[in-house]
């Protein structure tokens, strides 16, 4: 695959479908205008596909699936970790293309996503090599043991922040453990995954193990989760599309994993080191214009510390650069849409009208040269409000953060968990028992103490209450993309 050009120069793209090991057109011929984000002009094109371009790539992977099963597990890790290799071979392409899609800065995109969806192909094309079953011995002449086979054909739907990044975090553990998968990579940014069928193609990816089908969410991904032979859904989005899915996929007894919304709290407490957290939190709830499920949005701050903490963030907010992604100077590109930019600034509008403060941005940010009709909107802290108002409750996802000061344990904790979110959360203090306790008592899937976004492949990724059900990565992703079975063996006395 040749690097793409520079995008002044860029013929606008026709991306393809990738069924059956092939790159096809959609069957109706229809096509989406994908426009990107830093130009608000139209760049490529995307197939519109629908349910019948679905049933053309489930026959493909049920056509694949008894020889994918059935392959030894290291002829599968070998062909898992030639894509890894094409990423990394391909890299600087990807990244541009990734930047261009989402309107994040090249320099985000060639150091966290698309090395991370290397690493995606890599960690669990060797970790089919290590997946072990559980085996119990009830007595002398009892042993239970317990095989784990492929669920079968499973339906991945990934979202638009981290397009490559998220839909090889899911492609990955489904092929690693003997699946074949029908994907659907967000309709909004769709490039990367485009890219990625040929990556496949030229690894020498069987025919029909992978399918890539673009298009709506309301078209393909309804006919994905609604497909009988699809057995296996595993989804990351919005709390709204993931619960319309699960109403469809439940009643018919799909495995489900979804990985869905949040309005995750980062709490400060006046013991930390202010130097490394400060830093830190700027990061933390700015990172891809806060375009990140991880995100910390709600910063909680005790009040001693309130005045120090507000004057330094500030400081830091308005020295962030918003602008051309292509410039490794900036540090916040473009929101992902003009839709998503209009829903983030009326999120401001909301705050000011629950009596909230702008103490810094809140407008839309006019550039000039090619990007002077971007989706740029400007670092945003607010503060004033309580932790119960909408702003402080709903999911924004984008470059908007409150400081909510705190006085005690008690009230933080009950402010923290007052949402309907449940996703991470980030704690930083020097005094262990507290760390400990706030570790336990925070209702959420992931907390880091004195950190932020530091990932182990290994461990288990998800959240609570609204932010979803079951979990990913490590051993929990090879679990929910097997069907255990037990099996008892009595031997001769």
């Amino acid at each position: 695959m040749p690097p793409l050009p520079r995008l002044q120069r860029r013929k606008q793209m026709t991306l393809q479908n990738y069924i059956g090991g092939a790159l096809t057109a959609p069957a109706a011929g229809a096509y989406i205008d994908n426009i990107e984000p830093a130009t608000g002009a139209v760049y490529s094109r995307i197939p519109d596909s629908g349910a019948v371009d679905v049933d053309a790539a489930v026959a493909a992977a049920a056509e694949a699936a008894p020889v994918w099963a059935a392959m030894h597990a290291r002829e599968r890790c070998d062909l898992l970790l030639r894509v890894a290799a094409l990423i990394d071979e391909h890299a600087d392409a990807l990244a541009l293309a990734e930047s261009t899609d989402t309107g994040k800065p090249l320099w985000l995109a060639r150091s966290l996503d698309i090395p991370r969806a290397s690493q995606n192909f890599h960690f669990f094309g060797t970790a089919a090599l290590h997946f072990a079953s559980e085996s119990h011995t009830s007595s002398e002449n009892v042993i239970n043991y317990t095989l784990r086979r492929p669920a079968g054909i499973a339906g991945c739907i990934s979202p638009w922040n981290l397009p490559l990044y998220l839909f090889t975090w899911k492609i990955a553990p489904a092929l690693a453990t003997g699946n074949c998968v029908v994907a659907k990579p967000s309709e909004i940014t769709p490039v990367t995954a485009h890219m990625l069928s040929q990556l496949c193609i030229d690894a020498g990816l069987p025919p029909g193990v992978l399918n890539i089908v673009h298009g709506r969410g309301a078209t393909v991904g309804a006919a994905i989760t609604a497909h009988p032979a699809i057995g296996a859904i595993s989804f990351t989005g919005g709390t709204k599309t993931g619960a319309d899915i699960a109403r469809v996929a439940a009643p018919m007894f799909k495995k489900l994993s979804l990985e869905l919304g949040g309005k995750n709290p980062t709490v400060v407490f006046a013991d930390c080191d202010f130097d490394a957290m400060i830093d830190t939190v700027v990061r933390s709830s700015f990172s891809n214009q806060g375009e990140i499920c991880l995100c910390g949005s709600r910063l909680f701050v005790e009040r001693p510390l309130l005045d120090r903490f507000t004057d330094a963030f500030l400081e830091r907010v308005r020295a962030l650069v918003v602008g051309d992604p292509l410039d490794d100077a900036t540090r916040q590109g473009a929101v992902v849409s003009r839709a998503h930019m209009e829903k983030v600034l009326s999120y401001v509008d909301l705050a000011i009208e629950e009596g909230g403060t702008v103490l810094c941005g809140g407008e839309r940010v006019r550039l000039e040269g090619r990007c002077a009709d971007g989706f740029f909107v400007a670092p945003t802290v607010i503060t004033g409000l309580g932790p119960l108002c909408r702003t402080n409750q709903e999911e924004i996802f984008g470059p908007v953060v409150t400081i909510i000061p705190f006085d005690s344990e008690a009230e933080l904790l009950a402010a923290v968990n007052s949402t309907p979110y449940g996703l991470a959360a980030s704690v930083w203090t020097q005094d262990i028992a507290r760390a400990q306790r706030m570790a336990r008592d925070v209702a959420c899937g992931i907390v880091w103490i004195n950190c932020w976004m530091l990932r182990d492949l290994r461990t288990p990724f998800g959240g609570m209450k609204s932010s979803g059900v079951g979990r990913e990565g490590g051993w929990e992703a090879m679990r929910f993309f097997t069907e255990p079975k037990n099996v008892c063996i009595r031997f001769p006395d």
